[in-house]
Order: structure tokens, then sequence, then C-alpha cells
């Protein structure tokens, strides 16, 4: 399936699930995101492998417990070594000339379950423990995924200063490793600090970090901005920037939400 062929069948799907959804989703607490993520990087070789992912993302959240399910298209344009999510794998790839090929198809489906453990206060933080599984549901042999199941496990710590809120997560993955593609455990950090302009407007910046997940993929340091903004009650939008500094990440990226409350 193409991407235009692919896009078209999503915009039909979001009708029907958007115009349904409202009659079983409970107190507001449902929602749905689509949009896309672009990134480009050579992570550390002399050919750039870009990816494009088109996201569907179901949330919903009961009391202190919060749900969340991904279901992702990705196209990958590249020499075939680069996978999504890891960076540089085991030299293996998909273009036997050395030259570039694209490929396409389902990404990995990742489903989270967060537990709100602290709610916080006025001058208290929030705490929120969260763990995550990614399917290995893209495929390995077109360079989509690992083909293998990982898990993680994070903290993450919001406190409020008047309009300004920082925050920080902390985790650990653990990578599913093969043979084609060998890969170790890794922690993965992230600090930021998001600012409220208004009831509609905010926004901010988010420093993530990651181990190697191998000999090859090299750590990840990215930057990024975003901003967020409230249509209105139901709806709101998204947009952000990604800047890359080790050879983990991709050089840039750039992409947008947008987002259904019900």
């Amino acid at each position: 399936m193409n991407l235009r062929h692919f896009t078209a069948r999503l915009c039909a799907t979001l009708v029907i699930v958007f115009a349904s959804a409202g009659a079983w989703a409970v107190d507001g607490k449902f929602s749905l995101s689509t949009g896309f993520d672009y990134s480009s990087g050579d992570y550390g070789q002399s050919t750039s492998t870009d990816i494009l992912s088109i996201p569907v993302i179901g949330k919903y959240e009961t009391g202190p417990w919060t749900y969340k399910l991904t279901v992702p298209y990705i196209e990958v344009t590249g020499p075939g070594n680069v996978v999504p999510g890891i960076g540089r794998g085991n030299g293996g790839g998909t273009s036997a000339t050395g030259g570039t090929s694209t490929q396409s198809g389902l990404g990995d489906i990742t489903g989270a379950a967060t537990y709100n453990l602290f709610a916080g206060g006025a001058s208290e933080p929030i705490i929120d423990l969260t763990g995550k599984i990614k399917l290995g549901t893209a495929d390995r042999n077109k360079g989509l995924g690992t083909g293998e199941n990982d898990y993680s496990a994070q903290v993450d710590v919001y406190q409020a200063f008047g309009r300004v809120t920082g925050f920080a997560t902390l985790g650990y993955s653990i990578l599913g490793s093969s043979s084609a593609i060998p890969l170790d455990n890794v922690f993965y950090a992230a600090l930021g600090a998001g600012y409220k302009f208004d009831d509609r407007l905010s926004g901010g910046l988010i420093l993530d970090l990651r181990q190697a997940a191998s000999a090859f993929s090299g750590e990840r340091r990215e930057l990024t901005g975003y901003v967020n903004y409230k249509l209105d009650r139901d709806w709101k939008v998204q947009g952000y920037l990604l800047q890359g500094f080790a050879d983990g990440s991709p050089d840039f990226g750039i992409g947008a939400l947008v987002t259904r409350l019900f």
C-alpha cells in the first residue's frame, strides 16, 4: 500500500471513528490524534536516511490511570541500515547496490499505561509511573523495525512555578535483541520546561537523552521545541521542531498533531 492509498484510507477511518467515538467516551476522557513526524539524518554515515511516520493515537483517562495506544504508518528512504527508533543497525540493509531505497508499511504498535502516583498541589510535584510495550509489528526485512518487542518503565515528575512548568523523565528500556540486530538495554532521560502564555497557547523545550542501543547506533541527544494551541473545547493542535546532536539521533525533525477530545 503506497502513502496516497494509506492516507485516503486513514482519513476515511478517522471520519468514522471521530463520528462514533463520542457515543461511548466517558466524561470527555477519550481523545484521538493524528498527524505526521518527519526526520532526516546521516546517523554517522555518508548517506542520509529520511523517516516519515503518520500515527493514529488513542488515549483514555480514568481516575489515576491513562492508557495510550499508537499505531503508525512509516516510510523510510535511505541506505537501508537505519532502524527507526534505534539508529544505525548491524551494518545490514535492504539496498544491495549501496544506494538508497524506499520501504513503507505498518510501524511498531506501542501501548502504554500511566498511573498518577502523586497528584501534587500548589507547591508540590506531580509524579507519574508509566509502563510501555512496543510490539515488533514493523517489518524487519524492510528495515522498518527490529521485529522484536521492547519493554520500558519510567517515572515522570512535574512541578509548576506560576506559568512555568518544569518536568523530568527517567526510564529504562529492555530492547528486543536478535542475531540480525543485536541490541543492549538502555537508560533514557528527559528534561524540559513549558510556558503557558494564556488559556489556549503554550510552548516549551525538551532535551532527550538515551544511551547507545548498540556499538553501531550511537547515543541519542535531541532538543525539541513545541507549541500547543487549543482551537476550542474539543480540538487542539501541536507543532514541533527537533534538532539532533549525536549519531543516534536524526539531524533534524518536524512534526504536527491534531487532537479531537470526546
